[in-house]
C-alpha cells in the first residue's frame, strides 16, 4: 500500500516534490501551505505556487497562520498519516505536531546539511562561492534543520548560473531524492545519520540592506553577490539617481577604479578585475540584455556607478 502522506511546502521549490508524489500515486490526505498575501500596493492577493498546483489539481488544501493551536493538531492527528513531506513550507513545526504521523516529518532541504541551516540555503552557497551545493533529505527535530539525515546528493555549483536556475535544478534533484527515501523508509530500512551539530552554518534570510552591489570587491564576489540575489530581490546600482538590477554578468580582467564603466559594453571595474553585465533591469521595467537595454540608455565610458 502507498504511504498515506500530510504535504507541507510553499513556494516553487516545493511543487516537483508534490508532482512527484502524486505521479507515483502516494495518497495526499492534506497539503499544508502558506495563507495568500497581499502584492506590495495591496491591489492583489498573490496564493502560493503550491497552492494553485494544488487547486488545478483538486487537492485538499489547509492554509491557516499559525500550526501552534489546537484545531490544527486534532485535524494532523486525525488523519492518521503515515507519514509528513515538508518542502520550503516556510513555517516552524510545534513538537506535538511532529509527534503526529506513524513515521515522523522528513524535510527536503537544498543544502549539504549540516552546512547552511535555514530560509536561504542556496542563495548563500552562491553568495559564498561553495565548490559544491545539493540536497538533504533529514527527519525534522524540534531545532531548525538539526535532524538526522537519511540520504544526501551534492552537485558542482556552477557560479555561470543564477539563484533560479540553480534553485529549479534542485527542486528537480529534491523531488527525485525524495521518492528514493520514502521508497527506502516503506522497506523499513531507514537509517537516519545524525548531523555534526559543529559543523553547521546557518543561511540567513535575505535582508534588503544587503541587496546593494560593493564594487569595492574582488570581481568574483560581485558576481557571487549578483548571481545569488537573481532574479529576486536582485542586486543593484544607482546612476543619476536610478536605480538597476544586475541579473546575470560575467568576469573580465580588466581593471580600474572600482565602480567606473570601463567601456561601452558595461564592464565595470570592482576592487580586481571586473564585471561584465548581461542581463540588467531598470525600475518598473522587465528585464534586458545589455545590448537591448543600451539602445535607450546610454551610460559613458568612466562614468561611476554607485
Amino acid at each position: 500500500m502507498p504511504l498515506k502522506i500530510v504535504f507541507m511546502g510553499t513556494p516553487e521549490f516545493s511543487v516537483p516534490t508534490l508532482k512527484a508524489l502524486i505521479d507515483n500515486k502516494f495518497e495526499i490526505l492534506s497539503i499544508y501551505t502558506q495563507p495568500p498575501r497581499k502584492s506590495r500596493r495591496g491591489q492583489k492577493i498573490n496564493v502560493s505556487s503550491v497552492q494553485k498546483f494544488s487547486e488545478e489539481n483538486n487537492l485538499p488544501i489547509r492554509n491557516p497562520e499559525n500550526l501552534n493551536n489546537e484545531k490544527e493538531y486534532n485535524f494532523i492527528k486525525s488523519l492518521s498519516a503515515d507519514i509528513s513531506v515538508v518542502v520550503a513550507y516556510g513555517k516552524l513545526i510545534p513538537k506535538n505536531i511532529l509527534k503526529t504521523t506513524k513515521l515522523g516529518f522528513i524535510n527536503v532541504h537544498a543544502s549539504l546539511l549540516p552546512k547552511w541551516r535555514g530560509a536561504a540555503p542556496i542563495q548563500r552557497a552562491i553568495m559564498n562561492s561553495d565548490k559544491k551545493i545539493g540536497i538533504s533529505i533529514m527527519k525534522i527535530g524540534e531545532k531548525l534543520d538539526s535532524g538526522p539525515i537519511l540520504i544526501s546528493k551534492e552537485i558542482d555549483l556552477d557560479h555561470n548560473l543564477i539563484h533560479g536556475e540553480i534553485e529549479k535544478k534542485l527542486s528537480v534533484i529534491g523531488a527525485d531524492l525524495l521518492l528514493e527515501s520514502l521508497k527506502i523508509i516503506r522497506g523499513g530500512n531507514s537509517k537516519f545519520v545524525n548531523q555534526i551539530h559543529s559543523q553547521a552554518t546557518y543561511a540567513k534570510k535575505i535582508d534588503k540592506g544587503e541587496t546593494k552591489i560593493n564594487w569595492a570587491l574582488d570581481a568574483a564576489r560581485v558576481l557571487a553577490h549578483i548571481h545569488g540575489l537573481s532574479p529576486n530581490p536582485g542586486a543593484w546600482f544607482e546612476y543619476e539617481n536610478e536605480r538597476f538590477k544586475v541579473l546575470r554578468a560575467k568576469k573580465f580582467l580588466a581593471s580600474g577604479n572600482p565602480g567606473a564603466l570601463l567601456d561601452g559594453n558595461l564592464t565595470i571595474a570592482c576592487k580586481s578585475h571586473s564585471i561584465q553585465i548581461l542581463e540588467i533591469q531598470r525600475q518598473g521595467k522587465k528585464k534586458q540584455t545589455t545590448e537591448d537595454f543600451l539602445l535607450g540608455k546610454k551610460i559613458s565610458k568612466g562614468a561611476i556607478l554607485t
